[in-house]
């Protein structure tokens, strides 16, 4: 009877026991799509988030994590450690968004012996020759395109709308766009050995419109939300939460959260536009405006102000970083450098990275270097920059705005009129950053 306990404890310990480890560190990136930045649990959300609340509480939290003001941009921003408007993308873009021979985040980290997989939206070029795979992603899963309706997962009515594929061979599937996400992210990581390092990129399709949720999920969102549109919102971030929950027990179960770098963070601030009123193929999506909520911050989706540019964002290394808050500003753009340091990636050629590495600073919590965060708007028509104190914002055919959002995250005291030098000053910077725009197109 001892012996055979005993063999028993020893199998469960080894069944237990994690896999072993790479040296490098295994990292997840998640990344939400038109996130508000109080949609969130721990922002004051008004649907329950309790995965991400969890998250934030092991996570340090960067409160002042800038992106694009839309979608493609920011993505373009993550992928190449670049300002997206170098590669002359400042809007939405379903062509080709960068040069073939980019070195991007998942072809370094491959060179540096990683997996690399992308599980959701790719938005940096809609064709199937033009997809992930070409980019560095040995695997990759979802909508070649932008967001998509839950249920049938069109893109926009035209030549891009049938884009879900797994490795760029189109298919059809039945099952809501989370749960088909979730569940292939979870899978990919079940298939990993361990003695490679892994880089997952999970760029979901949530909280973008359509909304349109499952009934289990509708069931669940708190009663003081009445307005139909609102709660398929609600159950929709609801959703999203628990995907993040499943990913993050995927990980635990296979033995990989100790040395994982996990990031969550949006692609954009929220959206309050029309559901049903973009041109996406018919289906049942409930009508009105998406409630998103970006409180107290001024502006949303689109806008270079801070509701379009400041998203919830979290990172968890388990006895790596330690939880807590980070007021630094630093940008989309940053992540690329970081993530290549921890994996021990020196580029053979200058890459003119905007951004710049955050090790320290997540580490030990050592100050950044005082350096300009250059935000560039749809088509250019708006633009910010940040330099130490002070934001400028600058629209065209307008006068110059100047804030210190530190003090003033609402943005409504303009102190332009006030401070004449630093607004020169600052406008001068914003110049100089604009004359690099479309510097790749320029030199290929």
């Amino acid at each position: 009877m001892i012996i055979r306990r005993f063999a028993l404890l020893v199998l469960s310990a080894t069944l237990l026991a994690p896999r072993a480890m790479s040296a490098s560190p295994n990292v997840v990136f998640l990344i939400a799509d038109d996130l508000g930045w109080a949609d969130v649990g721990f922002h004051g959300g008004n649907a329950p988030t309790p995965h991400l609340d969890q998250l934030a509480g092991e996570s340090v939290e960067l409160t002042r994590h800038y992106v694009a003001p839309v979608c493609s941009p920011t993505r373009v921003g993550l992928l190449t450690g670049r300002c997206w408007s170098r590669f002359g993308i400042t809007t939405p873009t379903n062509g080709l968004a960068l040069p073939f021979d980019t070195e991007t985040l998942p072809r370094a980290l491959r060179n540096q012996g990683y997996d690399t997989c992308l599980v959701g939206k790719w938005h940096l070029g809609s064709k199937p020759e033009w997809g992930p795979n070409h980019f560095g992603f040995d695997h990759s899963y979802g909508s070649l395109a932008g967001g998509v309706t839950a249920w049938t997962h069109r893109y926009k009515k035209g030549e891009f709308s049938v884009t879900w594929h797994r490795n760029h061979e189109l298919l059809q599937e039945e099952g809501h766009v989370t749960d088909l996400l979730t569940r292939e992210a979870i899978t990919w990581i079940a298939e990993r050995d361990g003695e490679r390092p892994f880089f997952l990129y999970v760029p979901f399709t949530a909280v973008h419109l359509p909304v349109n949720e499952p009934q289990e999920w509708l069931d669940r969102v708190p009663e003081s939300i009445t307005s139909d549109i609102g709660r398929h919102y609600a159950a929709c971030i609801m959703h999203l939460d628990d995907a993040v929950g499943q990913i993050r027990l995927a990980l635990e179960e296979n033995g990989f959260t100790n040395n994982t770098l996990l990031v969550f963070t949006s692609d954009n601030g929220g959206s309050t536009a029309t559901n049903n009123t973009q041109p996406y193929p018919e289906d049942d999506s409930p009508g009105g405006r998406v409630t998103a909520s970006n409180h107290p911050l001024r502006g949303q989706k689109g806008s270079v102000y801070e509701g379009g540019i400041r998203v919830p964002t979290l990172v968890s290394w388990p006895g790596r970083i330690e939880p807590g808050q980070l007021s630094t500003p630093v940008f989309i753009a940053d992540w690329m450098p970081t993530i290549c340091h921890f994996a021990g990636y020196q580029p053979e050629n200058d890459l003119a990275w905007d951004g710049v590495n955050l090790a320290n600073l997540l580490l030990d919590r050592d100050d950044l270097p005082k350096r300009p965060i250059y935000i560039a708007g749809p088509r250019l028509r708006s633009t910010a920059l940040f330099f130490g104190e002070r934001k400028l914002v600058l629209h065209e055919g307008k006068p110059a705005e100047l804030y210190s959002v530190a003090h003033d995250p609402s943005e409504e005291h303009d102190l332009a009129p006030a401070e004449p030098e630093r607004t020169s000053e600052m406008l001068a910077l914003l110049e100089a950053q604009r004359e690099r725009d479309n510097d790749r197109l320029a030199n290929p």
